[in-house]
């Protein structure tokens, strides 16, 4: 297997180089990366995950290693706050430590890697992925920000059960766990997209992982880093090798090996997803360490990305 993950982990460092270069060059606006995110979340990605999951039993599907997944991310994430403290500063670092860029460079990396079956495998985690990390994550927060305001005497109290339900309401009603939901009710059926409906659907997919891995490199391009460079490569480290050092430890503890856990091992080592700069957003929090963190486990993603694919073959 070890030609097959460097011969498709090529295209990748390639697309990524080239849409650095492009956002260097000034080809691409710093103002257009936002609508060509949503041109990929919104409209290319719905349509891929849709169209893979259409032909998909849920009896076919292998939730073991997904579920040591998101044990490792879990694991990963209480231990952040046991050694940085129970604060909003500690949940957002916790956050950049265990989710993965998923969908932008996960999405065709284990496409060119692992084929049709590995991004089945990769879309059953992804389902969950935002749902359970972000939703748990709320919760961290919430009650981070209640303590914080508590002690300070400041700031109105939230309804930690309206949150929660809000968390859970946005986590599927979203552009990426909604289509795979909506693939799989269908696959359920019997039923086959006719072909004026799949071949488009073909062709949007397609599209996805060159114009996602040139965004990538654009959005680096735009990237500073500066005086969080130590804070972000803390972050990196963790993400990139912690991650999926932990997950490939626990399930080869298990007696899993195969595909699954590959694409596994493959998604723990992956960067920091831009999910996690929302929430920073939202909760007013470590915005440009995370910013920075993001960036700096991009780059370091195209070192340790093909190492944890090698030793995953292994598995």
């Amino acid at each position: 297997m070890n030609s097959p993950v460097f011969a498709s982990l090529i295209p990748v460092i390639l697309f990524i180089a080239l849409g650095f270069f492009v956002g260097r060059r000034g080809w691409i606006r710093a103002a257009s990366v936002k609508d060509l995110s949503n041109l990929v979340f919104m409209v290319l990605t719905p349509a891929l995950l849709f169209r893979t999951m259409s032909t998909v039993r849920v009896q076919d599907l292998d939730f073991g290693p997904v579920a040591v997944y998101f044990a490792a991310a879990g694991l990963i994430f209480a231990a952040t706050l046991v050694v940085q403290g129970f604060s909003s500063l500690a949940a957002a670092r916790g956050l950049a430590n265990t989710f993965s860029n998923t969908i932008m460079i996960g999405v065709p990396l284990v496409g060119l890697v692992f084929g049709q079956a590995g991004l089945v495998t990769l879309f059953t985690l992804i389902s969950v992925h935002s749902l359970i990390l972000l939703t748990a994550a709320t919760v961290v927060f919430e009650l981070a920000q209640a303590r914080e305001r508590a002690r300070s005497g400041d700031g109105p109290q939230h309804s930690m059960l309206r949150t929660v339900l809000q968390a859970i309401g946005n986590g599927i009603a979203h552009p990426v766990p909604l289509p795979i939901i909506a693939g799989l009710l269908f696959a359920q059926t019997g039923l086959v997209v006719p072909e004026v409906i799949g071949k488009p659907l073909l062709l949007l997919g397609q599209a996805l992982g060159p114009l996602a891995l040139l965004l990538v490199g654009v959005t680096l391009a735009f990237s500073t880093v500066g005086t969080y460079f130590k804070a972000a490569l803390r972050i990196a480290l963790v993400k990139n090798i912690v991650h999926p050092l932990l997950l490939g430890a626990m399930g080869w503890a298990l007696g899993m090996s195969g595909l699954s856990l590959a694409v596994m091992v493959a998604a723990a080592a992956l960067p920091v997803g831009a999910n996690v700069f929302l929430f920073t957003q939202r909760y007013e929090v470590a915005q440009d360490e995370v910013t920075a963190s993001i960036a700096v486990s991009t780059a370091l993603a195209l070192v340790t990305v093909p190492v944890a694919l090698l030793l995953a073959a292994r598995l």
